[in-house]
């Protein structure tokens, strides 16, 4: 199993202890999040020392009105590294609405030109800002994940371009119901899991600091909300993880 979104460098015990608990429970790939330069670095890092983790790249949205945003030729620098099989997070957050939506937007768009420039695909954070995500993804040429799927409205835009949608611990929340519909409907080739940790522990754990092994309480409900079997599911999320971010076999 894999989870496709962690953020290793800002959960409070070592990446090492957290990636050694995930490997016991069967989840042998990780892919952890950079949010700013310092984080990208520290991503990169844990990549290089750890087997089967690997980095996603990015300045995130609420870095968008400060220094943070001028930096986006660091950053190309850093996604040259051969363990960086992303850009992102990078995308538009009107919900916390923490930098102007404009510089926000500007931010993006850089982003994603150093994603179409690279290659490499695109780790997408959208919240409350669907119709301005699903615009500035128009003409983006290459793979697009939306990260922690919670915008049930942009669900036909992404099955229409084919985008990947992942889905983290609140798709296991009693009153997710959207979610797990929209869970159920995604194509089996763009399904994936992910626990965004340290956060949104799945219900089973909620209230707690989550971690990549919790990924298979939201592997469960996946595999429910799709009448599925749990190991049919994992092995199409493996593959679909696999070719969305080019990674090597587990």
């Amino acid at each position: 199993m894999i989870d496709t979104h962690a953020h290793l460098d800002g959960c409070d015990e070592p990446a090492a202890f957290l990636v050694e608990r995930a490997r016991a429970v069967g989840v042998t790939r990780i892919v952890t999040i950079g949010t700013g330069i310092a984080s990208c670095e520290a991503a990169l890092a844990i990549a290089a020392a750890e087997e089967g983790v690997f980095a996603a790249l990015g300045i995130d949205p609420h870095q968008a009105g400060g220094a943070e945003a001028t930096r986006v030729d660091e950053l190309a620098g850093l996604i040259a590294h051969p363990r960086a099989v992303a850009v992102g997070e990078t995308g538009l957050d009107y919900f916390y609405d923490l930098a102007p939506r404009a510089a926000q937007l500007a931010l993006f768009e850089c982003q994603l030109e150093l994603a179409a420039s690279s290659g490499l695909p695109v780790v997408i954070h959208t919240r409350d800002a669907d119709a301005d995500t699903a615009a500035a993804l128009a003409a983006f040429p290459g793979t697009v994940i939306l990260h922690c799927f919670s915008a049930p409205g942009l669900l036909d835009t992404a099955i229409g371009r084919g985008y990947y949608v992942s889905f983290a611990g609140n798709v296991t929340y009693p009153k997710a119901t959207a979610l797990r519909e929209a869970a159920a409907t995604v194509a089996a080739d763009r399904i994936l899991a992910e626990t965004d940790s340290p956060y949104l522990a799945p219900q089973p754990l909620r209230g707690k600091r989550n971690e990549p092994a919790n990924v298979l309480h939201t592997l469960a409900v996946l595999a429910q909300a799709r009448q599925e079997e749990i190991p049919t599911l994992e092995q199409q999320i493996d593959r679909n993880a696999s070719a969305a971010f080019g990674l090597p076999a587990p």
